[in-house]
């Protein structure tokens, strides 16, 4: 066993070998510092140099405790990485030295010339404790480590060891090479930057004991679906290659590299090269981008004095300046202890203020910067007595340094009908008084409005977002009940108030000639008009059969309740996420369970709603003398609307797959189907594709792409790794979403499934005390991520609602300039 106890004697070799790795160049030598020739190499060594010279050397170590002939997989090994170092473009070459003596790590002049170490032992005890205390005095000195395959199992019982693998081996894991995916989530690292996102290959994969994410960085992944990882099995987050800083050095391992042939894969090869580049200090990379250690999530609002919202409202939204302030809204509930009138015979039913709070970051204060009176304080309790109306949008004009201007999407109590139990829906521009934080009421300018039913509740959306072309996208939800229709497809034409439907989401979102149930998109111009831009779903002047309509702002229709939309301005790609119906399990009657939605929109499409969701899953039709009763699928490709309320075109756009979608029973549910396309339906029939997806209580959140400014000096700004990853969250924080996703430019328009997805639990923290309800969530100017958490309760604020800031403390990529070595030229 090994043991610490070696502090006297390891403080001697932590001296000695800093001394002899500085004397050599390997801490803080100028990088243009050549080494000297290294001495006579012991008996058991083979070295490999190029052509003259080098002044980089790695240091392969091959001693196994097992018994019995070398293992082929040593040699291929070395022949490998041997080639690498002779082959690398000028400047990246290497001299490699093989050995299974293990006394070189007590030799701390020979050790010290090394740039990295790497370990391509088998299990066991290899190293002694001297030996294994040069080694951490080697890595404290600032060495380099890589760590392939077995040497995962080598020194079983050090601690430091563990740690700089940074996992061990479950008992449990498959001996047979197996052909499976590997989820590059690193774009950026040297050792993944060249591979595909999605690579296969047949390897032996490891299970691993306890798993190592969050703790070290990873950089790719093994998809468990897709091939048998038996007993012992890690779960969607398998983590297969990972580096970090560890102990002042650095180290990269990868689980791969089990059979000989992997040796001769081209892209194995150029996984194992960028590791080497990185631990040999030939190249800086990034490896701490997903260590939750370096995130910091600090609370910016405080909680509201009682019975004012002086800090923040019921939160529904926030958008951040280009001088880095931040403003919120609040839907319309008051704090808990204010009166909520729901009798339709008081004038103030229903009646609340929609604040906006704009927080500072240079004096840490909020202000209220105004409140508009909305219809939407109608508190909690069923169908016909809740509300989601209310200020449930904002923006920012995208010269709002230039004309203070402010967009906000909303419901105002002035102009509801009490009689007929119908409100307005606008989206306004204001001016703000940037000097006082200000928004001056009497600016408004009406953009666009469009009429509501609020006699039941629910389903407003609210999100908007600009694309680079000034562009303005606007969601809006079904304005249909949750229920009368078993929680399957809002398609019950029966429900109505004085001849207004409100159970039929083919009246709104499956409606051509009605705006809610979309996302519109419109061009404000200067004087608070619009113009409608080219690409739309429809023009708004067709006509077809029996006269039907169309509306030209539309530019996805089928969505149900689309709280969250976001576009990223380098491709002007648009990302969404609706909540769906709910219905605990799928019916063969009726068809899927609720899905909530995510989807990454290219063009104008129709995404489904009330006929299909998921990847195109149909419903059951019903329509009167019975609703009751069932009738025929839908037909995904060729929709019709043949409800008696609909007053837009029958034959609808076909219908686009959505790239996620989940259930409580878990991620990406599908089903065997029938000669016609039809899903059986039956659950114990499901197989699940995105097993990191599950929900439940479940209210789908979309959230932004994250670019990385390299420019900016900011020191909270996220790291490059995240750069182009969509981040998916959920407004629960158990088993549901919150992750950063990569799809795959080729058929994401197209409802392809993501092709890597990784946790953001741990650095944007869940719990009681951490950002339970996601309700928005963006990045700044500043590059650092602004969370707003709902609070506890429903249709209010409370002490838990609060604005969050998430910001990256971990530094840059190591090793620093200053410290690069030459490889040869």
């Amino acid at each position: 066993m090994h043991l610490r106890g070696l502090s006297t004697r390891r403080r001697t070799w932590v001296a000695g070998v800093a001394a002899g790795a500085v004397a050599a160049g390997l801490m803080s030598a100028p990088a243009a510092t050549a080494r000297p020739a290294p001495d006579p190499p012991l008996t058991t060594m083979s070295i490999k140099s190029p052509p003259g010279g080098a002044n980089v050397r790695v240091l392969i170590f091959y001693a196994s405790a097992a018994a019995g002939e070398e293992s082929p997989v040593v040699n291929a090994g070395i022949e490998a990485i041997e080639k690498i170092g002779l082959s690398g473009p000028a400047g990246q070459r290497f001299a490699v030295t093989a050995t299974k003596d293990a006394s070189v790590f007590t030799d701390e002049t020979k050790l010290s010339r090394f740039n990295a170490v790497v370990f391509l032992t088998g299990g066991g005890d290899v190293l002694d404790p001297e030996q294994e205390a040069g080694l951490e005095a080697y890595m404290e000195a600032g060495g380099g480590f890589v760590g392939v395959h077995d040497a995962a199992r080598a020194e079983p019982y050090s601690d430091w060891f563990t740690g700089l693998i940074g996992a061990r081996p479950a008992s449990a894991s498959p001996a047979t090479a197996q052909r499976a995916v590997v989820e590059v989530g690193d774009r950026r690292h040297p050792a993944t930057k060249e591979l595909p996102v999605q690579w296969k290959r047949p390897d032996k994969w490891l299970n691993w004991a306890k798993n190592p994410s969050g703790e070290v960085h990873t950089v790719a992944r093994v998809r468990e679906s897709s091939y048998q990882p038996g007993t012992g099995a890690n779960g969607w987050d398998h983590p297969v290659s990972w580096c970090r800083d560890y102990d002042g050095g650095r180290s990269f391992y990868t689980g791969m590299g089990g059979t000989v042939s992997s040796y001769d894969e081209t892209d194995f090869r150029s996984h194992l090269r960028g590791a080497l580049l990185w631990t040999t200090r030939l190249v800086q990379a990034d490896c701490k981008a997903t260590i939750t250690g370096n995130y910091k999530a600090e609370r910016l609002t405080q909680p509201n004095q009682p019975g004012q919202n002086d800090q923040i409202g019921e939160p529904h939204g926030l958008v951040t300046a280009p001088d880095g302030r931040v403003f919120s809204i609040g839907r319309g509930g008051a704090d808990s202890s204010q009166p909520v009138i729901t009798d339709w015979n008081n004038p103030d039913v229903g009646k609340g203020k929609g604040e906006i709070h704009v927080y500072d970051p240079k004096t840490k204060k909020v202000t209220l910067a105004g409140a508009l009176t909305v219809f939407g304080n109608k508190g909690g309790g069923d169908e016909l007595t809740k509300v989601e109306e209310g200020l449930l949008g904002i923006e920012l004009d995208p010269r709002f340094e230039d004309n203070g201007w402010v967009y906000l999407h909303y419901t105002p109590h002035a102009r509801i009908d009490r009689d007929k139990r119908m409100a307005e829906r606008r989206v306004s521009r204001f001016t703000l008084d940037r000097a006082t934080n200000k928004l001056d009421l009497g600016s408004e300018k009406v953009l666009l409005k469009w009429p509501v039913q609020i006699h039941s509740c629910c389903h407003a959306g609210g999100g908007m977002a600009w694309d680079s072309k000034g562009n303005l996208y606007i969601a809006t939800g079904d304005n249909n009940s949750s229920g009368f229709s078993g929680g399957y497809s809002g398609n019950n034409p029966e429900p109505n108030y004085k001849g207004v439907s409100f159970a039929d989401a083919r009246r709104t979102a499956g409606n051509t000639n009605n705006l809610n149930g979309k996302i519109l998109r419109i061009h404000p111009e200067p004087d608070g008009t619009y113009t409608l831009p080219e690409g739309n779903l429809f023009t708004g002047e067709e006509t077809a059969e029996g006269g039907g309509k169309t509306r030209g702002e539309i530019y996805v229709m089928g969505v149900r309740n689309p709280a969250r939309i976001s576009v990223d301005q380098q491709t002007d790609i648009l990302y969404a996420g609706w909540v769906g119906p709910d219905a605990g399990a799928p019916s063969t009657t009726w068809g899927p369970a609720k899905y909530d939605t995510f989807a990454v929109i290219t063009k104008a499409s129709n995404r489904g709603w009330p006929y299909c969701m998921g990847n195109k899953q149909p419903y059951r039709d019903r329509n009167l003398p019975d609703p009751s009763k069932p009738l025929g699928w839908y037909d995904c490709d060729h929709p019709k609307n043949e409800s008696p309320n609909n007053d837009g075109l029958v034959n609808l756009p076909p219908v686009t797959g959505n790239n996620i979608w989940y259930s409580p029973q878990g991620g990406a549910p599908d089903f065997p189907r029938d000669a016609n396309g039809v899903p059986s339906y039956k659950q114990e029939e499901a197989t699940y594709a995105l097993p990191w997806l599950k929900g439940g209580g479940q209210a789908a959140m979309n959230g932004p792409v994250y670019r990385y400014d390299a420019d900016s000096s900011s020191t909270a700004k996220w790291p490059a790794y995240w750069d182009g990853k969509w981040f998916v969250g959920d407004f629960y924080d158990s088993d549901q979403p919150r992750n950063a996703v990569i799809t795959d430019p080729k058929n994401q328009g197209d409802g392809g499934l993501p092709v890597h997805s990784e946790s953001l639990k741990k650095i944007v923290p869940i719990g009681n005390d951490g950002i339970k309800n996601l309700m928005d969530w963006k990045f700044g100017p500043d590059g650092a991520l602004y969370v707003l958490d709902y609070g506890r309760g429903f249709f209010t604020s409370d002490a838990k609602s609060a604005l969050w800031r998430v910001t990256y403390t971990g530094g840059g990529p190591t090793p620093a300039a200053g410290q690069l070595a030459r490889g040869t030229q």
